[in-house]
């Protein structure tokens, strides 16, 4: 298992979470305290869910969060504490990304309700705990683009960070589920392009963008390794890929902490863009 339990714990006799954590890690809560039990960390309060020795959640950790600590609160349905822990964050030295747009590309608009759609869908939050570990990659192609990378425009920040992975797979190939779930988004997009969210229960969603072809219907439950769709390039891409993102409480996290996903073999270095800050690692990819 990749995700933050792996760091030394801080030990309680009711609760269990993890110490020291990335920027784009997935914090796990464990605990048998009796009751409705919520988790608060950086702005975010999730609940947690029934588990066979307690209690147990997820609480995402955004890739945009500074460096730092930060107080991790268990408070009970009335708002009493029933923990605190203090978090630190650690500097993920997410790298920075050049893309070459085309007009085409700068002109696309979301269509109506589209970003809206996609917003009610992170929102949501399944009682039913429907995904089992391990996760699988949703197709078998390396990594080009990571999470978190820092987006620029024709050498121009656009204040953007990617929120999920690209897989470079050749246009036509299926795409799986990662886990168990409900499909809640299956539509042809103007920004998204073909697009696909599965709710695998609890506050843990997946998306799959830029598909050529939809093969999933919504309210359908599909189970992990299903077809959901096939690789393209809709909606706001330079080329065939897919963009493959995984979100805890709506809140984009790193699936490489869920799973091993290997990197391409890297492009011939392109011009440095000029910074006033240090220079970051940089990147190529397809835009997803």
């Amino acid at each position: 298992m990749l995700l933050s339990i792996l760091f030394v714990l801080a030990i309680d006799p009711t609760f269990q979470v993890p110490n020291s954590v990335e920027q784009g890690d997935t914090l796990r809560v464990t605990g048998n305290p009796a009751g409705e039990t919520y988790a608060a960390f950086a702005d975010k309060k999730l609940r947690l869910f029934a588990h066979p020795t307690g209690l147990a959640g997820l609480v995402p950790v955004p890739a945009t969060l500074a460096p730092g600590q930060y107080p991790l609160k268990i408070t009970s349905a009335d708002g009493k504490v029933l923990f605190t822990q203090t978090i630190e964050v650690r500097d993920a030295r997410f790298p920075i990304q050049n893309i070459a747009t085309t007009s085409a590309m700068t002109s696309l608009k979301p269509a109506p309700g589209e970003v809206e759609s996609i917003q009610t869908f992170l929102n949501h939050t399944g009682e039913e705990r429907l995904w089992t570990e391990p996760l699988r990659a949703p197709t078998p192609e390396c990594m080009n683009s990571p999470y978190g990378v820092q987006r620029y425009y024709h050498g121009k920040p656009s204040g953007n960070f990617h929120r999920g992975l690209d897989l470079r797979s050749p246009s036509g190939t299926p795409v799986k589920a990662t886990a168990a779930g409900v499909v809640k988004i299956a539509h042809m997009w103007n920004y998204t392009g073909g697009t696909v969210g599965v709710d695998h229960g609890q506050g843990f969603t997946s998306m799959y963008l830029h598909l050529s072809k939809i093969a999933a219907t919504e309210g359908a439950t599909v189970q992990a390794g299903d077809i959901v769709g096939y690789v393209g390039s809709t909606g706001f891409a330079t080329g065939p890929h897919l963009h493959w993102g995984l979100f805890v409480g709506g809140v984009a996290v790193n699936p490489r902490k869920w799973i091993t996903v290997n990197a391409c073999a890297e492009s011939p270095a392109r011009k440095p863009v000029a910074r006033k800050k240090t220079a970051q690692k940089r990147v190529s990819g397809s835009k997803g």
